[in-house]
């Protein structure tokens, strides 16, 4: 079933079919040529069958074409018509046209052009030679009543109603085939981004974990103490990891809680903890940071998203005896750098594929940025990540 109209529509397509109705009873007893003489009863008869059944053009779109076309097809061929305006009775035949072109597929909409266009054809020629009036030999002072011009003029009246209800129709389709490949763009940018939040937490956390779970394991009958840290750092590091994992899934959260508060995102604040958690694995992390302390949200978020996924490479891949963390921002421009001296070139080149890499890059790139990673001359691995973001404006 058609879709219930609103309130609105309801009340523009009464008012619209109550002036057309008028139009058409109006062109019909004072045209500019001869008059019609029949019953007055049955002229407003035809205008309200004209007027009044286009404002059902929404609901029945094809059906109301038909209709309001063989109506009008019959006044004329019967001289309930204003001769010399006969256009005026096919105006609601445009109007329907314009609906269908517009509600209607191809077929319904071509079929009911095709039919509208054969209906006057036929019957606004018979209605003058019926009638007598103006024929082509008739003076130049009566043009506007030779039959041509009036077919003509119905003609274009009916293809350009049409041929608006297409356009319309196509552009309709335009607009909403963009707002489909927008949504699934971004909803499959919202899977990566999630991809990559719960690649970094979970990589970083597990590795943190996976460390010290071996050490507490091989010290825990020899050395209670050393075991006891281990298993603390395995604490906090798996609390770290559910607090973010329970707030990216806070986020994805579908009902109308707005009550539910949401942890703010880690960001370059959270870098000492960051540090601390690798020191406590027994990875000497050194952190520098500058001028770093009012970035955008997005940019703060990233740095420190590119700086845990630098450490938790090191720690995975490379046996570094020493490693520095960087975060410098100035001129519109942060960089990220982390650097380590891991004695093994060849752990260091593995950490060149995965993708741990690809996500830094992806997200580095989101921002216009540029990434940097390789094995360092001197050995070891460095990462930097140049971001550029707007100064913020400070009253």
């Amino acid at each position: 079933m058609p879709a219930r109209l609103p309130v609105r529509g309801v009340l523009v397509d009464g008012a619209v079919a109550l002036t057309l109705t008028y139009l058409v009873v109006a062109a019909t007893l004072d045209p500019p040529g001869p008059a019609f003489t029949g019953p007055v009863w049955l002229v407003w008869l035809t205008g309200a069958a004209l007027g009044l059944s286009s404002a059902l053009r929404r609901l029945r779109p094809a059906p109301t074409a038909l209709v309001v076309t063989a109506v009008a097809a019959t006044a004329t061929a019967t001289g309930v018509v204003g001769a010399g305006v006969i256009w005026v009775s096919w105006a609601p035949v445009g109007l329907a046209l314009y609906t269908a072109a517009v509600r209607s597929g191809r077929t319904a909409a071509v079929t009911a052009l095709a039919g509208a266009l054969a209906a006057a054809a036929v019957t606004v020629p018979w209605f003058y030679r019926r009638t007598g009036i103006a024929t082509a030999d008739a003076p130049a002072s009566e043009v506007p009543l030779w039959w041509q011009v009036e077919l003509g003029t119905v003609a274009v009246l009916l293809a350009a109603a049409w041929a608006t209800g297409r356009v319309v129709r196509w552009r309709r389709a335009v607009a909403a085939e963009s707002a489909r490949r927008s949504a699934a763009e971004a909803v499959a940018a919202e899977r990566l981004r999630i991809a990559r939040e719960v690649h970094d937490i979970v990589g970083h956390s597990m590795s943190l974990i996976a460390v010290r779970a071996t050490v507490a394991n091989h010290v825990a009958a020899h050395r209670p103490d050393e075991a006891s840290a281990a298993l603390a750092t395995i604490e906090r590091t798996s609390r770290a990891a559910l607090t973010e994992i329970r707030h990216l899934l806070d986020v994805l959260r579908t009902d109308d809680d707005g009550d539910a508060e949401l942890a703010p995102a880690p960001g370059v604040a959270d870098l000492p903890d960051l540090a601390d958690r690798l020191r406590s694995v027994g990875v000497p992390v050194e952190l520098r940071v500058s001028g770093a302390d009012d970035l955008p949200p997005g940019i703060d978020r990233t740095v420190y998203r590119i700086a845990q996924e630098a450490l938790t490479n090191v720690l995975r891949h490379a046996d570094a005896r020493r490693c520095r963390v960087t975060v410098r921002a100035a001129d519109d421009l942060v960089r990220v750098e982390v650097v380590d001296d891991g004695r093994t070139r060849r752990a260091a080149d593995r950490r060149g594929g995965g993708r741990g890499l690809v996500g830094m890059r992806e997200r580095v790139t989101a921002y216009g940025g540029t990434l940097t990673t390789g094995v360092r001359p001197e050995g070891g691995f460095q990462v930097v990540a140049d971001l550029p973001y707007p100064r913020r404006e400070h009253p």
